[in-house]
């Protein structure tokens, strides 16, 4: 059976925008729009308002430039405006050709804030949209609060459509703006329009206030609509939107009539991109992209891991560029520090086996973090053995911070036994640290793992001397790890990390 081609919508560069405190830099907006259109090759993007600022107008116009050299235009949408043809005249000078015309869904909305008729819209929009065309700009238009007018004016909806019917509009979108839909309104509302309208193609833009985007999102392909909005990471106002990662997933998992371009092993890198550009966490539980979603803690899921696969699912981490994890902590069981053994390269009898196991269910009764690389230290320490042996020791350095001077940083290294000695400074005096450790390094030939990510945890009410704890992410041929260190003082704490780093990434 020929499959039904659903195309998707990524409107993170707008509506996504819109998530509170978030702005994107023009140099950022084009680089996303890049890998949502060629790494991830959704098959749109809506990537500003019209009129906003100039820095969105620079935005656009910087992204529009690109597409033309790569014949993207028609691939890019804005968001407009019935404003008598300003966002027109915007679109034509920012090189943006497909606009999103903003009107009213709901009688509700057209009453109160616009304060027209049906009519009076009407002619506007026509008015919006024939300038449109005579400018060889394509239109799209938005129902804006269209969920709620098919609760509370019905007539008006279908009065609207009608209407629209009769316009040169390509796509009709149909955004639920407040949140307000439930699965089974989702599918009695879009069904009723697709059976009314069959010539006319719809999107269904989802919002996730009670949780249900992506339920919704489901009932509106079973209902009959011809493409999706979604954001990376569910960004947006409020709770957001759908997001683009659950909602790639479930229709290639459970709606096999369906087909989209979108590709998953692409979705974990834009994902954490956008990410670091916005600031804005993506949650540890989030589905398919959250750090821990990957992650078996309990020991027995291990082991049935390790027993047929037992406690896999179709999610498998390798289709969105990531891989499963096993968690070390007090809920961990042997098989747990198998999996974790395994990948360091490491071997244990099952006595030794059995005391690593105590150690790290202590530590994790402490609420003390436990990672895979910790794992040489736990083992030496408690083995009293020389299994983990230090080839690259921090033997002593000098921070130093004064007023009106750049911080700075004097090193002191070993490397097999070989003593090297650097100096430099930084923004800060880790920064300091690390520049003089990559002095080493370089002088070396050797290559220093990246940093990306480095957090830093106080228990909360604690004095100026209680200890904080740095857990520090870093990247080297392609795989991440985090090393950990702990310390009263927040920069040894990281330098601690930093050892640790050095020694597990040899």
């Amino acid at each position: 059976m020929e499959k039904r081609k659903i195309e998707i919508m990524d409107t993170t560069l707008r509506d996504g925008e819109q998530t509170s405190g978030v702005s994107f830099s023009a140099a950022e907006k084009l680089t996303i729009a890049q890998l949502l259109l060629e790494e991830l090759n959704v098959d749109r993007i809506e990537i500003a308002s019209a009129r906003v600022s100039e820095g969105e107008f620079q935005g656009v116009k910087g992204i529009m430039s690109w597409a033309q050299e790569k014949g993207y235009t028609n691939r890019i949408e804005v968001l407009t405006f019935v404003d008598g043809g300003l966002s027109i005249e915007w679109m034509k000078k920012s090189g943006a050709k497909v606009q999103n015309l903003l009107t009213k869904g709901s009688l509700n909305h057209l009453t109160h804030q616009l304060k027209k008729t049906p009519e009076q819209h009407f002619s506007e929009i026509v008015k919006t949209i024939s300038l449109a065309k005579e400018n060889n700009i394509e239109t799209n238009v938005y129902l804006e609060d269209w969920s709620n007018g098919m609760r509370n004016s019905p007539e008006y909806v279908f009065q609207y459509l009608d209407f629209i019917a009769t316009q040169p509009v390509k796509r009709v979108l149909l955004p639920d703006t407040l949140g307000v839909l439930i699965p089974e309104h989702t599918f009695e509302y879009l069904s009723k329009i697709t059976a009314r309208y069959p010539n006319i193609y719809f999107d269904f833009h989802a919002h996730n206030d009670y949780d249900l985007s992506i339920a919704n999102v489901m009932e509106a392909l079973k209902a009959g609509v011809h493409g999706l909005h979604v954001t990376v990471n569910g960004m947006g106002e409020r709770a957001g939107n759908a997001p683009l990662e659950s909602t790639v997933a479930v229709i290639n998992d459970f709606m096999p009539g369906i087909e989209i371009n979108v590709k998953e092993p692409s979705l974990y890198k834009v994902s954490k991109l956008v990410e670091a550009f916005t600031g804005y966490r993506i949650p540890a539980n989030k589905p398919i992209v959250g750090d821990n979603v990957f992650t078996q803690t309990a020991g027995i899921h291990a082991d049935g891991d390790n027993k047929n696969n037992l406690y896999f699912n179709d999610l498998l981490p390798e289709r969105f560029g990531r891989k499963r994890q096993y968690a070390l902590g007090k809920t961990s069981g042997k098989a747990n520090i198998e999996k974790n053994l395994q990948e360091l390269g490491l071997k244990l009898n099952q006595e030794d086996i059995k005391l690593v196991t105590q150690r790290i269910i202590e530590l994790g009764d402490k609420k003390e973090t436990v990672t895979k690389e910790d794992l040489p230290y736990i083992i030496s320490d408690v083995l009293h053995s020389k299994i983990f042996e230090e080839k690259i020791i921090v033997e002593s350095y000098i921070l130093s911070h004064a007023k009106g001077m750049r911080p700075s940083t004097t090193l002191s290294l070993r490397i097999d036994g070989e003593l090297i000695e650097e100096h430099a400074q930084g923004d800060g005096q880790f920064d300091a640290f690390m520049n003089a450790l990559g002095k080493i390094y370089k002088s070396k030939n050797l290559e220093l793992p990246k940093l990306i990510d480095y957090a830093v945890r106080i228990p909360p009410g604690s004095s100026s001397d209680a200890l904080c704890e740095t857990v520090i992410t870093w990247t080297s041929n392609g795989k991440e790890f985090k090393t950990r260190g702990l310390d009263s003082d927040q920069t040894v704490a990281a330098i601690v990390a930093t050892q640790k780093m050095l020694n597990v990434s040899v």
